[in-house]
């Protein structure tokens, strides 16, 4: 029986707390669309995302209509695009970023991802070619974003695409300052990339997965933050499972969003990424929901702790609400995206070391995080080193999405609009890691990796 006060709350989640289908993503696998002639291959990617996707904003805005729950992003991720050119004579991946784009302003989706390499335990062909095209893919086109999975608990970390992520990274700003540099702002650095994340700028459809598969991703920091404003005296424990049935609601919610795609698509249902992921919206932060558990300010003593708290809650209350969770899941922290984050960072309380620290625990990693413009690709390949590294020895998804800010420093902003928000030019450690890099290998992976 459908219970009233339920229905109540739900609005109430809508109209007051931010709650919102954060994306619903198509995957759509471009593997028969491989061709020696690069031109004959682009054709066909073009022919398969526009056929299986074009329906997929208008179903999306339906199901708004229908259910009156905002789905904020309707995104396509296909096959690492490193794979299709591999196939082709002519390895020009520029090629395949411009066709990309094409269907991205086809379909009307926001982001398409895939412009992507896996290159954990070295280089195969196509891969070289596609990351050192992506400063200039990102800079011609405005939906297209990239990733790069540079290592795994499995295989350990490829020291060599580390360093060479850094420079594509810091040419990526570069290739964008008239833009807010907002070419690092749609590329993410990997290690254990999820093969069906619904999230950019780090969407790709994996090989294992179906042809074509609709996964959704979910919010609601906004929600989590005010169920735990109602109960101030309560104990962690108690706090913990408030978490719990908040996140079992929020994630029923997407579970029925993703279904119904599903059915009015005529494409199977792939997972619910759980993640609670902020806006820069008034209410809509995690880390509004850490100073809720206690904490003066995001970025104190004590931070780690109850992100840790808040994560662990979060998927154990999604888990029970579908059947199929997957992509990251748990809570995100991206600094130029989350009110509070960015009010901490400017007050001076949370820095690089401390976001570091709680990228062990949380959903992903160091995202959305401005750097002064003078960084060197080193040292860009060292935050990433150390962000990979926490990630594999952890036996979890970390990534790192930097935006070099060219031409600012310490105590400027960039302002990127939109869900990306603006973001403060946090101070990094000015001493070189550049022999450490330079030295390229492998760092070899754990001790608990050998586990067959």
């Amino acid at each position: 029986m459908i219970n009233t006060n339920d229905i109540l709350e739900t609005i109430t989640m809508i109209q007051d707390e931010c709650l919102d289908i954060r994306t619903i993503t198509m995957g759509i696998s471009l593997l028969d669309c491989c061709d020696s002639d690069i031109d004959k291959a682009c054709e066909k990617v073009y022919n398969k995302i526009t056929t299986k996707a074009k329906n997929l904003v208008a179903v999306g805005e339906q199901i708004e209509k229908m259910y009156g729950i905002p789905i904020i992003n309707k995104r396509i991720s296909v096959t690492p695009i490193a794979m299709i050119c591999a196939c082709c004579t002519e390895r020009n991946p520029i090629k395949f970023a411009l066709t990309l784009q094409k269907c991205a302003d086809k379909c009307g989706v926001n982001f398409i991802g895939g412009y992507s390499a896996l290159v954990h335990k070295g280089f195969s062909a196509g891969d070289l070619e596609l990351i050192n095209s992506i400063p200039e893919a990102l800079a011609k086109t405005s939906n297209l974003c990239a990733s790069v999975n540079v290592g795994s608990s499995r295989s350990g970390i490829n020291m060599d695409a580390v360093k060479l992520m850094g420079e594509v990274v810091k040419k990526s700003a570069e290739l964008t300052k008239d833009n807010n540099c907002m070419g690092p702002a749609k590329l993410v650095v990997f290690c254990n990339a999820p093969e069906d994340n619904p999230f950019m700028a780090g969407a790709f459809h994996g090989v294992g997965e179906p042809d074509c598969v609709i996964n959704v991703g979910v919010s609601g920091p906004g929600v989590v933050r005010s169920a735990v404003s109602k109960h101030p005296d309560a104990s962690i424990d108690e706090i913990a499972d408030v978490i719990k049935k908040t996140a079992f609601k929020v994630t029923r919610m997407g579970q029925l969003v993703g279904s119904k795609a599903s059915e009015m698509l005529g494409v199977p249902f792939g997972i619910v990424d759980l993640s609670l992921a902020p806006t820069p919206a008034v209410g809509d932060s995690v880390a509004h929901i850490l100073e809720e558990i206690g904490l003066e300010q995001c970025g104190t003593h004590g931070t780690t702790a109850t992100l840790a708290l808040l994560n662990d809650a979060v998927k154990k209350g999604g888990v029970m609400a579908s059947s199929h969770v997957g992509g990251l899941s748990g809570a995100f922290i991206p600094v130029s995206e989350d009110a509070g984050m960015i009010d901490a960072t400017v007050d001076g309380t949370l820095s690089l070391e401390k976001l570091e620290a709680m990228t062990a625990v949380c959903s992903v990693g160091l995202d959305m995080i401005v750097v002064p413009g003078d960084i060197t690709p080193d040292t860009i390949s060292a935050i990433i080193a150390d962000e990979a590294c926490i990630g594999m020895v952890n036996n979890k998804t970390t990534a790192v999405r930097l935006i070099p800010a060219i031409g600012k420093d310490v105590g400027d902003s960039l302002e990127f609009g939109g869900l990306l928000g603006s973001g403060p030019v946090m101070k990094i450690n000015k001493k070189s890691p550049a022999k450490f890099i330079s030295r390229g290998g492998r760092i070899p992976a754990p001790m608990h990796s050998i586990k067959n």
